[in-house]
């Protein structure tokens, strides 16, 4: 297997780390130790986009041992199938609700998402075929938001649709798990649907009461 030995490409990241080691471990060591003994607690699991725009920790500012973190390509969430094939997704659903035993999760799309554009594309690259199975999980928000706009609607007044609807139908497929079914149903998981604007850098929430996304901000007002 062919194993580049040229770690001058990887120079910035190497600086970084020693970066790191030297400023915000040497910090936080008392708690990054603490992770380390008494192991990873999180309250919450985050279901996010893989994009390389959109960084959980940065935009909330949450620390180590806070988030448990999934990311994938349009933090799609497959439905409950466990006959068949293997995924990731499915895999640390399981672990953080049965395991961790997290009691929020959230589901975080956002603007511009690449995915999202992808599903109103013409054409796919035939060789990308697990890409093109995956995006298949976008299509009911695509059709959607189709439907409430018109044919004739705006591309990217599409789009924008399309990812909000997105984040919705994939609560509905992670409300798919018979045990996190259960847990929310008994008040004791509670789902949420974020949208992140990577141009502001605002978060809006999804209120399941007006059927709307209002600005995360807003929370308890």
């Amino acid at each position: 297997m062919p194993l580049s030995q040229n770690i001058q490409r990887l120079k910035k990241f190497a600086e970084g780390n020693e970066t790191f080691q030297k400023t915000y471990f040497k910090k936080h060591e008392e708690h990054l130790l603490k992770l380390v003994k008494e192991g990873q607690n999180p309250r919450t699991l985050f279901i996010g986009c893989s994009d390389s725009r959109v960084i959980p920790d940065l935009i909330v500012q949450s620390t180590p041992g806070d988030l448990f973190v999934i990311r994938n390509v349009g933090n799609f969430v497959a439905p409950y199938k466990p006959d068949e094939d293997f995924h990731s997704t499915a895999a640390g659903i399981e672990y953080a609700v049965g395991v961790l035993e997290v009691s929020e999760v959230i589901v975080c799309g956002h603007s511009h998402c690449g995915a999202i554009e992808a599903l109103y594309k013409s054409s796919c690259d035939t060789s990308m075929i697990h890409t093109a199975k995956w995006l298949t999980l976008g299509e009911k928000a695509k059709t959607m938001a189709t439907l409430a706009l018109g044919e004739n609607a705006g591309k990217e007044e599409l789009l924008r649709a399309t990812e909000r609807l997105s984040i919705i139908t994939q609560i509905e497929n992670l409300l798919s798990y018979p045990y996190v079914k259960k847990l929310a149903d008994e008040e004791k998981l509670f789902i949420h649907g974020w949208y992140y604007d990577i141009e502001t850098g605002g978060i809006e929430y999804y209120d399941p009461d007006t059927y709307q996304f209002r600005p995360l901000n807003e929370v308890g007002e």
